[in-house]
Formats: structure tokens, C-alpha cells, sequence
């Protein structure tokens, strides 16, 4: 044995004891309480490493995605970009009429996909829909008419509702319900075929079921949010779907988008005071882990999701959990994506 294999032998044995060492975290959570059920799928290259924790019904289980539900929107927006059918420049007004008074004219479908619209990230009376059961278009309603935050293009503020409208602009163009575009144009060109807008034609109990409070109609296992498709945070699919997404923007073709598109999307447009923003992914190291590039993109969900790809090692994570990311992110999320990220050079 030469001194260069032994060499990427002992560096092969590190990555691979640090990445048994993200195991050992998340099956002492499962066993600790601290997550009932978890997917964890890394890949570099060709090489792909996937497993379940705790009540996990193996490494293909549908998982409610929350908010990584935004890029695969934002996608459905660019491709029409793509076809000259939308522009970034246009005002959101020009697709929906209704947008209108004061400041809204201005808000632009850049805006609301970049997260600098001024819109809110829920409305004020987010959680009074919800316990109705009020579908996507009372949600548009809402937003036409909520007042904006600040001036659009001012600032850099998370806005779930942004994203709504960038979805109501796609089925007014295209007179399609976005889920049924997002199956068509991308996730079976991609090869996605597990992954849908809304619960699709399973059955809640054939998907990991969220750890929330159970006894209301409206909560992330109901059989309304799961089937409400909200284009901000509806998507289900299992890990492997979500690492084709990612592995799509790592090395992008001609094909759901323009190669120049997907490239747009993962670079910075908008910049905040801890997070940076492409076209609907978040771009760079912060809160993907420790050993991450600036390159870095990806996004996260309050379900208790992360997934995240950085093209300086052709390294992909996705962590599907059944824990809210607001009782699972400094326990379970961040550590096991920091020991990721520092197991691959």
C-alpha cells in the first residue's frame, strides 16, 4: 500500500466514525425522548448513506416538510420566468389586482420571493383561519389587504405570505392548482415521484406523524392542514426526494429551469442580519452546520426539517425529524448537522 492510499484510507475511517457519530446522537435522542422518529440521508458524490431513529418506519418515510416546501414554490415561479411568462421585475398587482393601496403597488415578484416585500410571515389572524378550516384563498384574501411591515426592498424579513402570493400568481397564470403544476413541470421531471403539495394520495397514517398536541382540527397531523397544500409549508416526501432537489441546484441542467435559473436561485439576492436569501432557498453556512461553506444553501422547516447542500464538497444533508424545530433545533438539528458537516473535507 502506497503512503497516498494509506492516507485516504485513515482519512475514509475519520468521515466514517464522524458520521456514525451524527448515528449515535440521533438514536440517543430517539431513545432519550427527545425526537420520536428521524431520516437522516447524507450523500457526497455517488455516495449515499441513509437511516431511520427512533419509530422511523425505514429511511423512505413521507415526512411533513413545513417550510421546505418554499424552493419547490419558488421553482414553480422561475419556471415561468423561464417561459417569458412571469418576470421578476413584475409588480405582484399586474397578476393580482386586488394588491393594491399604499405601498403594494411596488412589491415586486422579486420581493416576495427574496423575503423583502414588507409583507408579514403569518397573519395576524393566521391561527382564527386555521381553526376554520379556510382554504388557500381565504389565506390570499388576508394578505392582499394585511398591512405591510416596512417598505418593500427595505429590509429582509421572513414572509411565509410573500410566498403564498408568488403561488397565487403561478395558478392565475397558468389556471392550474399549483400542486398539479409542481407534480408536472417539477418533481416528475426530477424524478420526485414520492414527493406532493399537500397529503397527495396517501393516507395520513401512512406518513410520520408530527409531535404536536393532538384533540383540534387544525394542527399539522390534521386531515385539513395535511391536505391544505399551503404553498409556504404543505409538501410531503421522504428524504431521498428531498436530496434529488438539492442535487438538482448542485449540478443544474437544462430541464425544469434554465441552468442559469437554478444558479440564480442558490446566490445571494438579499442579504438579512443573520441569513442571506436566494430565489426561495437560504443561502450560506448560518444554521446549517459548523463545517459548511459560504456556499452553502438549503432550507428548514418548524416541523422539525433541515436539508442543505454545499457545492464546495458535492455534500448533501437532509434530517427529517417529528420534532418541532422550536423544541429540536439546538438538541437535535443543529448538532447532528454540525457533526455532518465536519465529517466530510
Amino acid at each position: 500500500m502506497t503512503r497516498r492510499s494509506l492516507l485516504l484510507g485513515i482519512v475514509a475511517a475519520l468521515r466514517k466514525e464522524q458520521l456514525e457519530g451524527a448515528h449515535k446522537l440521533l438514536d440517543e435522542a430517539a431513545a432519550n425522548g427527545k425526537v420520536g422518529s428521524a431520516v437522516l440521508l447524507v450523500k457526497q458524490g455517488t455516495s449515499v448513506v441513509a437511516r431511520g431513529f427512533g419509530k422511523a418506519r425505514g429511511a423512505d418515510e413521507v415526512y411533513l416538510l413545513a417550510s421546505i416546501t418554499k424552493p419547490m414554490t419558488a421553482m414553480a415561479a422561475m419556471r415561468l420566468v423561464d417561459q417569458g411568462k412571469l418576470s421578476l421585475a413584475d409588480p405582484v398587482q399586474k397578476y393580482i389586482p386586488e394588491f393594491h393601496g399604499g405601498e403594494r403597488g411596488k412589491i415586486t415578484l422579486k420581493h416576495v420571493l427574496t423575503h423583502t416585500s414588507g409583507l408579514p410571515d403569518m397573519l395576524p389572524e393566521n391561527e382564527a383561519l386555521r381553526k376554520k378550516n379556510a382554504s388557500l384563498k381565504a389565506f390570499v384574501a388576508g394578505t392582499v389587504k394585511t398591512p405591510l411591515l416596512f417598505s418593500p426592498g427595505k429590509e429582509l424579513k421572513y414572509q411565509s405570505m410573500g410566498i403564498l402570493l408568488a403561488a397565487e400568481c403561478v395558478e392565475r397564470i397558468t389556471r392550474m392548482a399549483l400542486r398539479d403544476y409542481l407534480r408536472t413541470e417539477i418533481f416528475e421531471p426530477l424524478g420526485m415521484n414520492n414527493t406532493s403539495l399537500g397529503l397527495g394520495p396517501r393516507r395520513i397514517s401512512d406518513t410520520a406523524q408530527c409531535e404536536v398536541p393532538g384533540g383540534d382540527n387544525w394542527n399539522w397531523n390534521s386531515p385539513y392542514w395535511r391536505n391544505l397544500g399551503a404553498p409556504w409549508g404543505g409538501a410531503h416526501a421522504p428524504a431521498g426526494d428531498v436530496a434529488r432537489l438539492l442535487g438538482y441546484f448542485l449540478k443544474p441542467v437544462d430541464g425544469p429551469l434554465k441552468v442559469a435559473t437554478a444558479k440564480m436561485m442558490v446566490t445571494r439576492q438579499a442579504e438579512g442580519p443573520t441569513r442571506g436569501f436566494g430565489i426561495g432557498w437560504m443561502v450560506g453556512a448560518e444554521g446549517f452546520g459548523k463545517g459548511c461553506s459560504a456556499a452553502t444553501f438549503g432550507h428548514s422547516g418548524s416541523t422539525g426539517t433541515v436539508a442543505w447542500a454545499d457545492p464546495a464538497r458535492d455534500l448533501t444533508c437532509v434530517l427529517l425529524t417529528t420534532r418541532p424545530a422550536e423544541q429540536s433545533k439546538a438538541t437535535v438539528l443543529n448538532p447532528a448537522c454540525d457533526a455532518v458537516s465536519q465529517a466530510v473535507g
